[in-house]
């Protein structure tokens, strides 16, 4: 990522869109933002916590899955981990099991 500002805005682009996409796809989870922290919380009171890292240029995820970094791939225009895991599908893929159902967020 070029510079702070590039990644201030990719991240809270991305923050932002899994707040909208939470809110019109999959009502059962609530949501939260507080510094910059957004947790999700499920029915049965599990969490997913999505944050930004600074320092790093990076958004971390935490839930029942692990915890996993996520770089911004400009040539993508993706949030990935290691191995070309996609952060949206990855938290696609974790709120489902949470939920214990699909959720779609992309």
């Amino acid at each position: 990522m070029a510079n702070d500002s590039d990644y201030e805005r990719q991240a809270q682009a991305m923050l932002e869109h899994i707040e909208q996409a939470v809110e019109t796809r999959a009502p059962e989870i609530e949501f939260e933002t507080e510094d910059e922290i957004l947790t999700l919380g499920f029915p049965d009171d599990s969490r997913i916590v999505i944050n930004k890292q600074r320092p790093l240029r990076q958004i971390w995820l935490a839930s029942r899955a692990g915890g996993f970094h996520y770089g911004y791939d400009e040539a993508a225009g993706l949030w990935v981990r290691s191995g070309g895991h996609e952060l949206l599908a990855d938290l696609e893929t974790f709120a489902s099991q949470q939920l214990g159902k699909p959720v779609r967020l992309r």
